[in-house]
Parts: structure tokens; sequence; C-alpha cells
């Protein structure tokens, strides 16, 4: 699957989803309803993913980063910083809406990078980056998994 890298966010999402599922039938009372369940899971994806800001794949996310965007390398750091305030905002229900609104616009706003990666065939962790199709439809799950673990949805 040469999409593999591309796809571990949303496997890490559902894998997660229903650990935290399989918890709350087993008793945790914390995981006993969807919504939280999938307040917990998106968290999880969204720390893995903000994980490669700093990590190794941080050159392949900075090279993503179109060209008419100043300091790439900057705005990979501010978008990981943003990506674990989402994850740490969702899960506090005072906050968990103004995340959600957040990542949504965030989101958004980081899908030029795919789109660019996407024309430009460039690699993540020396694996092609998802075709735009591919990586839309994931970014269309993406955003329909955060609007549902808002607390509209609750």
């Amino acid at each position: 699957m040469k999409e593999g890298s591309a796809l571990i966010p949303l496997i890490a999402l559902i894998v997660s989803w229903a650990l935290f599922r399989v918890i709350g039938l087993l008793g945790a009372s914390y995981f006993d309803e969807w919504h939280t369940t999938l307040q917990a899971a998106v968290a999880i994806m969204l720390l893995l993913t903000a994980s490669a800001h700093w990590g190794a794949k941080r050159k392949d996310l900075v090279r993503m980063v179109p060209p008419a965007f100043p300091q790439p390398g900057r705005i990979v750091s501010i978008t990981g910083y943003l990506e674990i305030a989402g994850a740490i905002g969702i899960m506090i229900p005072a906050l968990s809406l103004y995340a959600s609104i957040g990542l949504v616009l965030l989101l958004i706003a980081m899908f030029p990078a795919n789109i660019y990666a996407a024309r430009h065939k460039l690699t993540l962790s020396g694996r092609p980056v998802p075709s735009l199709p591919v990586r839309t439809l994931i970014q269309i799950i993406f955003l329909t998994v955060v609007v549902l673990a808002s607390p509209l949805f609750n």
C-alpha cells in the first residue's frame, strides 16, 4: 500500500476509538458513550500527528509547505503545537467546542500542504504521499470526526 504511512493517523483514530469503546463496555464509565470515546480517539490521533512535527518526518513536513508560505519550519512547528492544544482542548468540556472549531479551521488551513505534496509527488518517510483523491477523502473523514466530537453532537 503506497499510502501506508499517511494512513497511520486514520488507523490510530479507528483503533483507539474501538479500544476505548471496549474499555467502556468493560466497565470504565468514562468511556461508556460513543462521544467521549470519539473525543479521546481524536486526541490520540492529534497527538500522533503532532509528534511528526518534531521527529524524523519533520523535514518531509517542511517540504510539504507550499513555497508561497514563508518560514515553513515555523509553520510546521506552530501547526504541531496547535494539534497538541486541540487534543487537550477537545477533552475539556468547557473548551471542547472552541477546540473543535479551531481544529476544523486548522485542518482546512493545512490542506494546501497536502495538495502541494500530492501534486509534486513528495514523500513522507520515504513513501509517496497519498494521491489527491485519497488525501481529500482522509481529510473529509478527519473533518467529520472532529465535528462529531464537538459538544454539538453530545
